[in-house]
């Protein structure tokens, strides 16, 4: 899969590679990493980190 820079992914602040929300859906499935931009809801994220994300959405 060729990733093409600002579709699929960017470099933050700190020079780390952060996926989009676009790449997460062409993906299909959340991975469970608590990525930046999953549009899953962080589904796969073990607890109690997946709480902790979804109310970092939410504030």
């Amino acid at each position: 899969m060729n990733l093409i820079e600002s579709v699929d992914f960017y470099y933050d602040e700190n020079g780390n590679v952060v996926f989009t929300e676009l790449y997460h859906l062409h993906k299909g499935v959340c991975c469970g990493n608590g990525c930046r931009h999953c549009p899953f809801n962080f589904e796969a994220v073990p607890e109690p980190k997946r709480s902790e994300l979804l109310a970092q959405l939410k504030g």
